[in-house]
């Protein structure tokens, strides 16, 4: 694959604080109808352009095998549907190495934009240097799947935004 040449500089992510912890909150803009990029982030073969493929029930309650594509190794892991709501809201439990990750992704349109707001609920402070970049090289692989521009290299991205999140605070 091809990787840009360019890294962002810019952190699109915040932290906002709820009475369960701290939210970890990205959000991009795409010139594409809601059900399109409904699609992107749904759609196993579509969803695999960028992040992962998945296996199983892909129904609200069901329970799908996710399979990590841009990871070293492509590690497996047990993915639950919480809640689906097409062409707007998808939020899914999803097992980790220390634990679940609790993630939604909310598309709305605004005008001739779909708007993605992308959520890792109660995220972890103590990795959120790391976590932020990595939720911000899969946001660029999303893109770059939309567009066919050059897929996006993790390690640059890390360089220069691990700093960045690391020093965010709830708000």
């Amino acid at each position: 694959m091809t990787t840009q040449s360019s890294t962002r500089t810019d952190a699109t992510g915040h932290l906002e604080l709820t009475p369960e912890g701290a939210d970890l909150v990205l959000v991009r803009t795409f010139r594409a109808p809601v059900e399109d990029v409904w699609a992107s982030i749904t759609e196993s073969e579509r969803l695999g352009r960028w992040y992962g493929t998945w296996e199983g029930e892909g129904r609200e309650g069901g329970t799908v095998s996710f399979t990590w594509t841009a990871e070293d190794g492509q590690p497996v892991v047990a993915t639950t549907i919480e809640r689906c709501d097409p062409p707007h809201v998808l939020r899914v439990q999803m097992a980790s190495g220390e634990g679940t990750w609790d993630l939604e992704a909310r598309l709305a349109t605004r005008g001739d934009l779909t708007e993605l707001t992308f959520v890792h609920h109660r995220a972890d402070l103590e990795d959120v240097a790391d976590v932020g970049p990595g939720w911000e090289f899969y946001l660029d692989r999303l893109e770059a799947s939309r567009s066919g521009g050059a897929m996006p290299d993790f390690d640059p991205i890390h360089a220069v935004l691990g700093p960045v999140y690391g020093l965010l605070t709830p708000s």
